[in-house]
């Protein structure tokens, strides 16, 4: 069961609010200046536009045609109503999300229209000392909701691109610790071969010896090859156990990319599962991807990632509990994906119907 994130929770209080603002004319407590009826049906407009303005997934046109007509929608409620009360929130509430929606400087453009609005509704029936506090107020208050709206779009873009950063650095910090480990296991290759030609060498020499001479002599040769026969198997085995500790450890390697992550809980199985290098990258970059883009688009709250490997190959699979994409449209991150795994011979599907899943595979070399 996905969990209730903070976008949820400020969805729910967009809509109590204008409910608890509103609600005395609702009721029939307080009248308006037109047919109740058609008031109710404006406040309904006026929600159903104001939550099509902040879903998530609309274009940007029809967001922002939603937006407008919200914004129409709050004037006509407000001075409509024959006694003003709070119903001036709903304009607060119209700046707070006009950010999301439009460019800054039309969000203040829309403070300053609210105003006006605010201004006429409470001229005809106050003091002009009491139109100037609550016209005040309520301008101070939109500044202060817009402004405040602006820092939290500024700090989470600045938190998400932190987390992307730190994506790609534990990334290339991997992929950096693989190449290390390959120049490594070149170099012991190398050093094995030096070693087991010289000691080849030595062992044939003494085997040569061996066979033109008898008795005694031939005998201290043979004792001479059978030690550097041992020495070399000793000194095999050795090159072979590190050789096989260098090997790439996947899980730890994807486990590295994943940790810590602020705002997403990932869980990666990848056990028992040996790879190459060039398999290793590719699989390190494919997890590099999926986490940024669910990070930056998806809205969710769980990732999950499986990597299996049998005789015809490897796959990864891997899905998030987020708000999905019915028609996805790769990226470029998602493009080059698809080509690293290509170039290796493999293939890689999307779906977006229920959350965002991938399935990479690669076949076996």
């Amino acid at each position: 069961m996905r969990r209730v994130g903070p976008e949820v929770w400020s969805g729910l209080a967009m809509l109590v609010v204008p409910l608890a603002v509103a609600g005395p004319i609702l009721v029939g407590a307080v009248d308006v200046a037109i047919h109740r009826g058609w008031w109710i049906a404006l406040f309904a407009a006026f929600i159903a536009t104001l939550l099509l303005a902040v879903a998530d997934g609309q274009p940007a046109a029809r967001r922002r045609a939603a937006f407008a007509l919200a914004v129409a929608a709050s004037w006509g409620m407000v001075l409509t109503a024959q006694s003003m009360g709070l119903l001036p929130v709903v304009l607060v509430l119209v700046a707070a999300v006009s950010v999301y929606v439009v460019p800054l400087r039309a969000g203040f453009a829309v403070v300053g229209l609210n105003t006006v609005v605010v201004l006429v509704s409470a001229w005809p029936d106050g003091a002009p000392s009491e139109v100037a506090i609550i016209t005040g107020f309520y301008l101070l208050i939109q500044f202060s909701t817009l402004l405040s709206s602006v820092t939290l779009l500024r700090e989470r873009r600045l938190r998400r691109e932190a987390t992307e950063a730190h994506i790609d650095l534990r990334a290339a910090s991997v992929l950096l610790s693989e190449s290390a480990r390959t120049s490594e296991r070149l170099r012991i290759s190398r050093d094995l071969h030096d070693l087991i030609g010289h000691q080849l060498t030595v062992l044939t020499l003494e085997l040569e010896a061996a066979r033109h001479r008898e008795g005694e002599k031939a005998r201290e040769h043979v004792d001479r090859a059978n030690r550097v026969a041992r020495d070399l198997l000793a000194d095999v085995r050795s090159t072979v156990g590190e050789l096989r500790s260098g090997a790439p450890d996947l899980a730890d390697a994807l486990g590295q990319v994943v940790r810590d992550l602020p705002g997403l809980d990932v869980t990666i199985d990848a056990a028992d599962v040996q790879v190459g290098e060039e398999e290793t990258a590719a699989l390190v970059r494919a997890v590099q991807e999926i986490v940024t883009n669910t990070i930056r688009h998806a809205g969710a709250r769980e990732l999950w990632i499986e990597v299996v490997s049998d005789e015809s190959g490897t796959v990864l699979r891997a899905g998030d509990d987020g708000r999905g994409a019915p028609h996805p449209v790769p990226g470029n991150g998602l493009r080059g994906l698809r080509e690293r795994f290509e170039a290796l011979g493999g293939e890689v599907a999307f779906d977006g119907a229920d959350g965002f899943r991938v399935t990479a595979r690669v076949p076996a070399p």
